[in-house]
């Protein structure tokens, strides 16, 4: 079969970093064809995210595109679409320190105690100091016996699931389309990546042991990724090495230090941090970050900026003076640090810091406020989550209760299904953390972009048209149930709600009613406690749009899924950058919906939710009050400027 080739330029803006080039990955698996990219004579696998980014492809350069077998010439078209839209992969990785770029580095401290780094993320701390300094892995290499060789391999692969497992147990937890997320995502493109894990068997298939194998597998790409030019290109090296310490530490049975356990205002001290090591921490434990190695364009330094902790990297420091250290100030926009600083330095560094909490604190004065526009109409503020571990961020940031709680976090990125015992806990704890406010629970919701342990899906050409959310819960009566009845154990505390995603018939609600009934007598005949809710739907299909007068007598409430929504709608894919002038939530057809939805909605004297990503936005926020939403949920993140926005209307 011939071979298909396109030389094409690149638009891609910062060209196949981290982001695009799993993107990349993920479109190349669409397709049974052979996929390799070519640039200055050098060709990568097009499903490798590593030996992508090892290209070093940037924004404007020529490449090749080659393409092998029955579908070929679709493959090729995607692939050639994808490189020349400027806006694919998400946003492009920061170039450079916030403020203004990388700084020469002092190698021994100024008269004033003063160390200088590269600034990572604005905002000034004092606090204890915490010392990460692991200790390094065995990497000389021990031979294998030949007859030992498939046990060592078992090992190796046993190892490689269980790292992976952990990472998209991680990701899975992250808020969706934060920064977080977007990080270990990538991540865990470098965790699969089918050529490094080649790489590893290799080497143990010659003799070497499963630990060291690993190790130098991963040292030698990272050596690779820091000799290339481009700043971000060369930070990816850190996620390749800690993805590899993370093998080896899962070969050896051990585990780095507790970094769930740092004192609360620590700054945490360290080598090298990897975003895989930020992640284990619990949001808002952290004071500061200071790091010997490191910049700006790291993903540690991304993350550290997603959550407002102040950091400096590549600081000079010795480890020695690092472990000697008791407190710790940093000034995360100018990259300058104190080790154990003077008491002058301390009260100026007291003073910067008050400067920067009154400025918060400006906007966080609106945390207990109503959310009433100025004419007095009150609209409630509510939080999208996906665990209880960001039950705390977003009460922190003023939730008037949770308006989207994603119970699919709790079954991605396990071995078996979650029993009803697990998942009552959960529902539970989340009613009870918001009460009185409503805590609304979507039931699960997945399919063949979202696989879960235990349930078998078939392959389909379209999964987002597919079988998945409701019409597979209804269908699989196993998994449905026990949820169910877990909801109605939680309704006890009396302000859960239940929502029922992709529906597009009043018949579909229904059927759902008669297994609740069902789960009701069961827990009945039990003797279990358990209430009731009220039962919404997820207004995310035009089918619904469009039935919604009928569908507003078979429910309680409506909340609208803007983003579904709005890619059925303009049947627009929202991941496919070529058509992202039409997947927007403004556009007139998708307003028309809103507001025949609200319409729908007011005259059966229901409530209407916004729950997409349109309702953290200040120029959507107007026009969805204006159409007749009554609630808005969002990521905590967004909260206090949701009320800010509905409290100038």
């Amino acid at each position: 079969m011939a071979v298909l080739t396109r030389p094409v330029v690149v638009a891609l803006r910062d060209g196949l970093h981290a982001r695009p080039a799993a993107q990349m990955v993920q479109l190349a698996k669409r397709f049974a064809a052979t996929l390799e990219v070519e640039r200055g004579g050098r060709r990568a696998s097009a499903r490798s995210a590593v030996k992508l980014m090892l290209l070093g492809v940037q924004e404007r350069d020529e490449i090749v595109l080659h393409a092998e077998g029955e579908d070929a010439a679709e493959a090729l078209e995607e692939m050639v679409a994808f490189v020349s839209t400027p806006g694919a992969g998400q946003e492009a990785p920061p170039r450079a320190m916030p403020a203004g770029g990388e700084r020469e580095v002092a190698a021994t401290p100024d008269a004033d105690g003063r160390l200088r780094g590269t600034g990572a993320s604005e905002g000034t701390a004092v606090g204890p100091a915490f010392a990460f300094f692991p200790e390094a892995l065995p990497e000389s290499p021990q031979m294998v016996p030949a007859e030992a060789l498939p046990d060592e391999l078992e090992r190796h692969g046993a190892a490689v699931a269980a790292v992976n497992a952990a990472l998209a147990h991680r990701h899975a937890a992250a808020v969706p389309g934060s920064e977080e997320s977007a990080i270990l995502a990538a991540l865990l493109e470098v965790a699969r990546d089918e050529e490094l894990l080649a790489d590893m068997r290799a080497r143990i298939g010659r003799g070497i042991d499963a630990v060291a194998a690993t190790l130098m597998a991963g040292r030698e790409l990272a050596e690779g990724f820091e000799r290339l030019e481009d700043p971000y290109l060369r930070a990816r090296a850190e996620d390749v090495r800690s993805v590899a310490r993370q093998i080896g530490l899962a070969l050896l049975g051990r585990a780095d230090a507790a970094l769930e356990e740092v004192p609360h205002g620590a700054i945490i001290l360290a080598d090298e941090l990897a975003a895989w090591d930020l992640a284990r921490i619990p949001p808002g434990r952290l004071g500061g970050i200071l790091c010997r190695q490191g910049g700006a364009t790291s993903h540690l330094a991304i993350m550290a900026r997603a959550q407002g902790i102040p950091a400096v990297l590549a600081c000079p420091a010795s480890v020695e003076a690092l472990r000697a250290a008791h407190v710790v100030a940093l000034d995360g926009r100018s990259g300058e640090v104190w080790l154990d600083p003077a008491p002058s330095v301390r009260e100026t560094l007291a003073a910067r810091i008050a400067d920067e909490r009154r400025a918060r604190e400006a906007l966080e004065e609106l945390r207990d406020a109503p959310s009433v526009t100025r004419d007095g109409r009150a609209i409630q503020v509510a939080a999208n989550l996906g665990a209880v571990a960001e039950i705390d961020a977003a009460r922190r940031a003023g939730a008037e209760g949770v308006g989207l709680f994603r119970s699919e976090f709790l079954f991605l990125a396990r071995r078996s299904l979650p029993d009803e015992q697990e998942q009552f806990t959960v529902y539970d704890t989340l009613a009870r953390a918001f009460a009185p406010h409503a805590v609304v629970v979507r039931t699960l919701d997945v399919g063949g972009d979202k696989p879960v342990a235990g349930i078998d899906f078939p392959h389909e050409d379209n999964p987002f048209l597919g079988w998945r959310g409701l019409r597979m819960c209804l269908e699989r009566p196993d998994v449905f149930k026990p949820q169910l009845r877990a909801l109605l154990r939680a309704a006890t505390a009396g302000n859960l709600r239940v929502m029922l995603p992709m529906v597009v018939e009043a018949e579909e609600v229904r059927a759902a009613r008669t297994v609740i009934e069902e789960c009701k007598a069961e827990l009945k005949a039990e003797g279990v406690p358990h209430g009731d809710f009220a039962l919404g739907i997820m207004i995310e299909t035009p089918a619904a749009a469009f039935l919604a007068e009928e569908l507003a007598r078979e429910v309680d409430f409506f909340s609208i899924g803007t983003n579904d929504l709005t890619q059925y709608i303009m049947a627009a894919d929202r991941m496919n950058p070529r058509v992202a002038r039409l997947n927007r939530p403004d556009h007139p057809a998708v307003l028309r919906a809103i507001g025949a939805v609200c319409r729908a909605a007011k005259g059966a004297g229901i409530p209407v939710t916004v729950c997409g990503e349109a309702a953290a936005k200040p120029e959507m926020i107007p026009l969805l009050i204006g159409l007749g939403v009554d609630e808005l949920s969002m990521s905590p993140a967004s909260i206090l400027q949701a009320k800010r926005s509905i409290r100038a209307l």
